[in-house]
């Protein structure tokens, strides 16, 4: 088996030292702020099984710096605003990861240490797409 100079684990750690972080029920408490953007960074085949944040704007991973950056051809401009950014995964350490590397480039955020899961044992409100 080969030796990884950092596991996922050692990344996500280092990671939540330099973030914003709040849990699941911090997170609901601002779900009805007109001033806060859920963002969830989950693969589209977990948000249509699990559910969603209503409201929360979807943003893949893989595109996420992409979008951010004003100076890229796939900037979004939902990420052109003053508001207060909470982003999201299943479980906490991909969104970490992502606040991380979004901090590096100059955007502040803040994620769900807990993710969708802690989202969901809070009872937070979840909506399904239907399906057509």
């Amino acid at each position: 088996m080969k030796k990884l100079n950092k596991t996922v684990k050692s990344m996500v750690a280092e990671a939540k030292t330099k973030i914003n972080e709040i849990n699941a029920k911090e997170a609901i408490n601002l779900f009805e702020n007109d001033d806060v953007i859920f963002v969830d960074i989950r693969d589209i085949r977990e948000r249509q099984k699990l559910g969603f944040i209503p409201g929360s704007f979807h943003a893949p991973r893989g595109m996420l710096e992409f979008w951010v950056d004003p100076d890229s051809p796939y900037f979004k401009d939902i990420f052109d605003s003053d508001k207060k950014y909470v982003f999201h995964c299943a479980a906490g350490w991909r969104s970490a990861l992502a606040v991380s590397t979004l901090k590096d480039m100059g955007f502040e955020a803040t994620h769900i240490s807990d993710g969708f899961a802690g989202w969901i044992n809070e009872k937070g409100p979840i909506e399904f797409k239907n399906k057509k």
